[in-house]
């Protein structure tokens, strides 16, 4: 299955699409010294966070999918250097909103949960 949607998305950023079928999304991605948010190479959250941003529209895949809400879990550190793997699965869809459920691993641990609400419009958003 092709991306329907965020096709301008930097993959060193966001993470390298590995899997994409209906309703789910896996993502890979190397931390960089980039992402780090101090000199002992503590990665930034808002990083891992766009991860599971994109692996939910990824998951949605819709031309018009935007993101209207998210609650979210840190749960571990994650370092530059260290390889994070993101899996997104729809878990409902009521009309244009999709629940979205995403998990951030480390090594096969969890270091991110969130759940996100999506919704497909009928056009793009800046429409």
């Amino acid at each position: 299955m092709d991306a329907k949607t965020h096709l301008a998305i930097d993959a060193e950023l966001c993470g390298h699409p590995e899997e994409l079928r209906a309703q789910y999304c896996r993502l890979r991605m190397i931390t960089t010294e980039h992402m780090a948010a101090d000199a002992r190479g503590l990665v930034h959250g808002g990083f891992i966070f766009g991860m599971a941003d994109y692996a939910a529209m990824l998951a949605v895949n819709d031309p018009h999918v935007v993101l209207g809400g998210a609650q979210s879990r840190f749960l571990k550190p994650v370092r530059t250097g260290e390889t994070v793997v993101a899996e997104a699965q729809v878990e409902s869809v009521d009309g244009k909103k999709h629940m979205v459920t995403v998990t951030v691993s480390r090594d096969q641990e969890a270091v991110y949960q969130g759940t996100f609400t999506c919704f497909v419009l009928e056009r793009h958003v800046l429409d």
